[in-house]
């Protein structure tokens, strides 16, 4: 029998392959499951993709590179003429909409499967690094980058794993602390 030429095949795996991440979590991620969702079969998902975790580095890869979730995406906010305080709420915001919760869900899913995969490592450490690039041109200084990235990380990831609701406010005025974007209250840890 003729083979099928479909040269959209493998992109409609790696798709498959984040939807089932997406809905399910990355635990229900199998080459049979995707294929599944792919409406390919099985065979097609270990001729493009050896591994699970090879498949995982490509959706990963994706993933990270999407506009929605692309970093240099962030300049859309980053740019605007307010506090670097408010920018950086209106993105986390806008990025932690209802309607994407699945999404950023799954995105930091892929990205904390690197502690255990390091398949996964060179391109969380590509993320990691983007984000650490793009922050560091509106920070003063490389630390004040890192400081700031990790405290997005916590504060998504707190309110992804906590169902609570994202509140910009509070973002705001933990962002405002690191980059001085507002005086800290009098008292008595002011006068040190």
């Amino acid at each position: 029998m003729a083979r099928r030429y479909d040269p959209e095949r493998r992109q409609r795996i790696i798709d498959a392959a984040i939807r089932v991440a997406e809905e399910r979590g990355i635990g229900a991620l199998s080459h049979r499951v995707v294929a599944a969702e792919a409406d390919v079969p099985l065979g097609s998902t270990t001729y493009h993709f050896a591994s699970l975790d090879d498949l995982l580095v490509a959706a990963l890869r994706q993933v990270c590179g999407e506009a929605g979730t692309t970093v240099e995406g962030w300049t859309e906010y980053l740019e605007r003429d307010a506090p670097l305080a408010d920018r950086i709420a209106d993105l986390l915001a806008a990025y932690m909409d209802e309607s994407r919760s699945g999404r950023v869900r799954m995105e930091y899913e892929l990205y904390l499967a690197a502690l255990r995969r390091p398949a996964l490592s060179p391109v969380a450490a590509e993320w990691l690094d983007s984000t650490l690039d793009v922050l560091g041109r509106y920070t003063d200084s490389p630390g004040t980058a890192r400081t700031l990235s990790a405290l997005i990380d916590g504060m998504l990831l707190q309110s992804l794993l906590t169902g609570r609701p994202f509140d910009r406010d509070e973002v705001r005025a933990e962002v405002a602390r690191v980059v001085g974007d507002e005086p800290l209250p009098d008292g008595p840890a002011s006068d040190r």
